[in-house]
């Protein structure tokens, strides 16, 4: 079953949708940088003090792996499949942006969160609380636009992948098909605009306010 077609199919989709609710509560959490130093400072101690921060770093990382390893083979065998494209448009059949380019927004977001990991999780703070870190890497001009350009390409991912995700559970009537669309463009959307909203955010307090 696992190494079936199908079974890979579904291997992408529930990694993919666990991963989806690791980006609830990592959003939740950067945006307690709203409320200020103290708390975010607070909030970030106990995350890198609890002592099962290592169980669920290695859990992301496995899930993260599954899922962008197993979506590459898939590709793979379903082009090896076809080693001839469709004589179609590449837009026919209700093919969209985010369909499109699964593929390269998804080897995009896996070298933001190499670059991004790397910048907060290994990377000498100087002393400084992380809240003040987190502010200089944001208003930083370079970064800023990688970041949102990373912000972007997740939110393209997350649409089309929450939807085919959802689609491969057995979801996929045609009364349940537009519901599907709109919750996964609404959950998109979320997530990449309130990832992206921080970096404005930095440069508002830049600015004085």
């Amino acid at each position: 079953m696992l190494t079936s077609s199908i079974g890979k199919k579904v291997q992408v989709a529930l990694a993919g949708l666990l991963l989806c609710f690791f980006l609830v509560s990592h959003l939740a959490g950067n945006l307690l940088l709203w409320a200020g130093p103290k708390m975010f400072d607070t909030y970030a101690e106990a995350l890198e003090h609890n002592v099962l921060l290592p169980v669920a770093e290695v859990g992301l990382l496995v899930l993260f792996l599954l899922h962008v390893l197993t979506a590459l083979r898939v590709r793979w065998e379903n082009r090896n499949a076809r080693p001839v494209g469709y004589q179609v448009a590449e837009w026919a059949g209700g093919r969209t942006v985010s369909s499109a380019t699964m593929a390269a927004t998804g080897l995009f977001i896996l070298v933001f969160v190499v670059v991004h990991v790397k910048t907060m999780r290994f990377v000498d703070h100087g002393g400084e609380g992380l809240y003040r870190f987190v502010l200089t890497q944001f208003q930083s001009v370079p970064y800023s636009i990688f970041y949102l350009a990373a912000m972007v390409a997740l939110g393209l991912h997350l649409n089309h992948g929450a939807q085919a995700a959802v689609r491969t559970f057995g979801v996929d009537h045609p009364r349940l098909t537009p519901v599907v669309q709109k919750a996964g463009l609404a959950f998109a959307v979320m997530i990449a605009g309130g990832f992206g909203a921080l970096v404005f955010w930095a440069c508002w307090l830049a600015g004085g306010r």
